[in-house]
């Protein structure tokens, strides 16, 4: 057993590879212990990486793990963006400035309760191509896409004098399937595109690890609050005499729509901690921040099991960690700070200034416009289509048709991706939803021809469970109207990529699905929540940047609007709400607004 007073390092410049011998990690020819955390650079905004690197080195740890979200990076089959908050190359400076090191993990597949677990909408428009699979178009994919990114990472792995001192192969694989061959592909790809000089790992609950580690690479292992002990016991039992490390200690926890917020014991974390430390093992607090999950980006899990459902995520990934969503320090930041310094002897720097906050007066959004009047060109097909074949990735999808009355039935959907409002001759008849299992709804047609829409909004394609496969989103059934399926559909692409062509605005009442917008002020801008309290469902941009989506089952009632997104001045605000909402009020507030789902109450 390694005590951890023996070392912690916390270099200016991490210039120094970290390699194992025997069951301990070394650096420098002395015994080297991580204490990392989880902090995705692409769910912060990147004004506020340094604020939030410094934070971390004031907690004590000496090393920051993140993801890398291939659906970012790739929006399209070979156009790659590393701008603005992609600039991993930018972190990774970043994090070496404030004498950080890096663990990254770059998928392909990362969960990380992220839209499809990372993986590019673009992968699930062609049927013939299977995700985490040896199927060749799909490791073609994630060559072409471990090339380019590894043009960015190779330079800073830790062999070369970087932060980077390890690199994570997959991604709890354990937890999908057991094809150690697909496992060693991926390995492969990785050592191919420069990144393979440093160590290498993989992670997986304490159950799972016996179905995808590698000989030769290190197997870590993930758990939660309460499961030390018995985790270690199995990764020793696995894997004698290697390094001991947690991966993922979930200090925290995710939120879902429609059900609580999430809260955990800190106490309890930190005692665990201590234990940790005190044995010399390694380990990655997930999350040490969580951010937010920006626009459209939002995962969802989907189990297998008659008691299992569809259950997407909020846009908020505040997690319960150490540092709230919007990068401030909670109790555990300072239980944990503390027991770290005990452990190592180390005192680690103070905080960096406080980040302001400030409330924002109510102001109306007294502009309106009917999503009727702002459709973009129609596509004609026969039978509707998922939304990956008219080359959408996310948002909403419109399908329309016509049928005749009189008639009272039943219009079946199918299995909807994923939630659906359905519209006959522009009035809401009802919603079909994919977490509550529904696939029709009545259905009642007077005499005469009929319009029928059904607005289908993606609300997060799974990131975890045996359906991550299936990427579809959209309509991926034939629907049928009193069992016989219907034809000649007009079908209308709505990615919501932005609010500029926007038109038809009205300060007049305008019914159904539309768009609502108004301004607000900011002398100097500083961060809020805004409170969106007064819609039922959509999403809101804030001078076009996209804060996330609003539902009003909970628990999330308002949505972070960060100071660099804001300019000096009049501020545009743009939310897209399914419901009919007149002259709509919204608010900032200093702190974000959660209610109990089942009472509808604040928190």
């Amino acid at each position: 057993m390694i005590g951890a007073a023996l070392l912690l390092s916390m270099p200016i410049y991490a210039a120094t590879p970290v390699t194992i011998e025997g069951d301990h990690f070394v650096r420098g020819g002395k015994v080297h212990q991580i204490i990392s955390g989880s902090m995705d650079f692409q769910r912060i905004p990147r004004a506020y990486w340094q604020d939030r690197l410094r934070k971390a080195r004031a907690m004590g740890l000496n090393a920051i793990t993140t993801y890398v979200y291939w659906n970012l990076i790739e929006p399209k089959p070979g156009q790659f963006d590393f701008s603005g908050n992609n600039d991993v190359a930018a972190f990774l400076r970043e994090a070496q400035q404030q004498g950080l090191d890096v663990i990254v993990r770059p998928g392909p597949y990362v969960c990380a309760e992220w839209e499809a677990g990372g993986f590019p909408a673009w992968l699930f428009a062609d049927p013939h191509s299977h995700v985490r699979t040896q199927d060749p178009t799909y490791l073609h994919a994630v060559d072409h896409y471990f090339q380019r990114l590894g043009k960015e990472l190779a330079p800073f792995m830790a062999a070369h004098g970087g932060p980077i001192i390890a690199v994570q192969v997959e991604n709890e694989y354990g937890s999908y399937g057991d094809d150690r061959t697909y496992m060693e592909d991926i390995h492969q790809l990785l050592i191919r595109a420069g990144l393979g000089t440093d160590l290498m790992f993989t992670s997986d609950g304490a159950i799972e690890l016996r179905n995808d580690t590698l000989p030769g690479v290190l197997a870590v292992v993930n758990f939660g609050t309460g499961e030390a002990k018995q985790a270690f016991g199995a990764l020793k039992a696995f894997r004698p005499g290697q390094p001991q490390m947690a991966g993922e200690y979930w200090a925290g926890w995710f939120d879902q729509w429609g059900g609580p917020h999430a809260h955990t014991d800190a106490d309890a974390q930190t005692k665990e901690l201590a234990w940790m430390l005190a044995q010399g093992y390694s380990f990655n607090i997930f999350m040490f921040e969580g951010g937010t999950t920006f626009g459209f980006m939002n995962g969802a899990n989907f189990q297998s099991g008659p008691a299992d459902h569809y259950a997407p995520q909020t846009t908020s990934y505040d997690y319960d960690a150490p540092l709230d969503e919007a990068g401030r320090p909670r109790p555990k930041f300072a239980m944990f700070r503390d027991v770290i310094a005990k452990a190592t002897g180390v005192t680690p720097p103070p905080l960096p200034p406080a980040t302001r906050f400030t409330n924002i007066p109510p102001f109306t959004l007294n502009e309106s416009a009917s999503l009727w009047d702002n459709l973009p060109a129609s596509i004609a097909v026969d039978q509707p289509q998922p939304m990956e074949v008219f080359g959408q990735a996310y948002g909403y999808i419109l399908y329309r048709t016509h049928a005749s009355g009189p008639l009272k039935g039943t219009l079946y959907l199918g299995d909807v991706r994923d939630y659906a409002s359905v519209y006959v001759d522009h009035a809401l008849i009802g919603t079909v939803d994919r977490r509550l299992k529904q696939v029709s709804l009545p259905i009642a047609l007077d005499s005469g021809s009929h319009t029928i829409d059904v607005l289908v909004e993606n609300t997060g394609r799974i990131n975890y469970g045996p359906h991550l496969a299936d990427g579809r989103a959209g309509l991926v059934d034939p629907v049928l109207l009193d069992g016989k399926a219907l034809h000649g559909w007009q079908v209308y692409p709505l990615p919501m990529q932005s609010p500029d062509d926007i038109h038809g605005w009205t300060t007049g009442p305008v019914a159904g699905p539309a768009f609502h917008r108004g301004h607000f002020h900011a002398g100097t801008p500083l961060d809020t929540f805004l409170d969106v309290q007064a819609f039922g469902k959509g999403f809101a941009w804030v001078d076009g940047h996209n804060l996330g989506r609003i539902w009003n089952i909970g628990p999330q009632r308002s949505l972070y609007l960060p100071a660099p997104w804001q300019q000096r001045g009049d501020n545009t605000v743009v939310v897209f709400d399914l419901q009919t909402t007149a002259q709509p009020v919204l608010r900032g507030v200093t702190q974000p607004i959660w209610i109990k789902p089942d009472s509808q109450t604040s928190e």
